[in-house]
């Protein structure tokens, strides 16, 4: 039985463990690492401090599929209908650019975080968060792996599923195991950069607005807001509303280094230019995602890196495919045919 770590528990890494599982069950014990606090990565859904049943989805919003992605992914898409996790997005969306026709959107009625959620459900993965990892060394057939403020633990195999940047910020090893050719195609994978704000309110505020959702051309701030209930078709009496609001990227970009707490009042007043009649929120969050959605993703690659191949170190992650849901599909499944092949 091989002690396979996954690093990372947004949907790449959690989708990994899952055909782990389901495709070898009796050949691995799976570990699933992540630096956060819960699981999703990019594809999180905050709660209200006051009311945990009020939540906001801070990062993707939506999922889109092409004609081409909802034939070849089929399969997680009609699990994921099954199950009620995604539903077809009905509500209104201003502004948005139909890049293909026929593509079909949804939504995710219990928040974005509940796809990642079910596939480590499924994957019966020993999930561990607050886990930083630092530092991979060899140590003849294992792995030894260390993490901010935890003892090192011994694994078969290691799977890193974080933004490339952080992959490069590893110590130990790792950075010997990088080839230069490597280094090279891994350091021209950039990504943009943005804030976002949860805005939660109490039961029975309201928010009269035409829409569930809408792109802002016209701010040197605001791109996106999103009515998240609304936005997901949920009404309830019991459950206050919620608000997303997403940066552009040059604004993200020209605030990168500075405190949440010194850019979240300048987001607020360009808001209340927008939407001068929105209530006052019961609390917000801040979110800044300095690894937003991956600009250029390495070249010329079949959705993984082998960094070392015995013992197995094996990158993966839209750094390695593209940004939304299909792209870290694509990426799971080739990490998980590089698994099979070495188990």
């Amino acid at each position: 039985m091989s002690r396979v770590l996954i690093v990372g528990a947004g949907l790449t890494g959690s989708l990994c463990a899952c055909l782990l599982r389901r495709k070898l069950p009796n050949k691995v014990n799976i570990v699933v690492w992540d630096k956060s606090r819960g699981a999703g990565g990019r594809m999180s859904t905050s709660r209200s401090p006051n009311d945990p049943s009020c939540t906001v989805d801070l990062g993707a919003q939506y999922i889109s599929a092409t004609p081409y992605y909802a034939r070849i992914h089929s399969s997680f898409y009609e699990e994921l209908l099954a199950q009620d996790i995604l539903k077809p997005l009905v509500a209104p969306v201003e502004g948005m650019m139909l890049k293909e026709e026929e593509i079909v959107n949804y939504v995710t009625p219990h928040g974005v975080s509940s796809i990642i959620k079910h596939y480590l459900k499924e994957s019966g993965a020993e999930v561990l968060y607050d886990r930083h990892v630092t530092h991979i060394h060899r140590k003849s057939t294992t792995w030894e792996v260390c993490c901010k403020g935890g003892m090192p633990e011994r694994f078969d195999i290691v799977v890193l599923t974080m933004p490339v940047p952080q992959i490069l910020q590893l110590q130990g090893d790792v950075e010997s195991l990088i080839g230069e050719n490597q280094r090279r195609m891994l350091e021209a994978v950039s990504y943009s950069s943005r804030y976002a704000l949860g805005l939660f309110y109490k039961a029975d505020t309201r928010i009269d607005v035409p829409w569930a959702a809408k792109y802002v051309s016209n701010n040197p701030c605001v791109r996106f807001i999103a009515i998240d209930d609304k936005k997901r078709n949920l009404a309830s009496k019991t459950c206050g509303p919620s608000v997303v609001v997403h940066t552009s990227v040059p604004f993200g970009i020209q605030h990168l280094e500075e405190e949440k707490d010194a850019v979240q009042p300048i987001i607020l007043e360009e808001l209340e230019k927008l939407m001068p009649d929105l209530p006052q929120p019961d609390s917000i969050k801040c979110q800044k995602w300095r690894y937003s959605q991956v600009t250029r993703s390495v070249a010329d690659c079949p959705g993984q890196m082998i960094l070392h191949s015995q013992p197995l170190l094996v990158c993966g992650g839209d750094g390695f495919t593209h940004s939304n849901f299909d792209g870290c599909i694509e990426s799971a499944l080739k990490v998980f045919e590089v698994l099979k092949s070495s188990l």
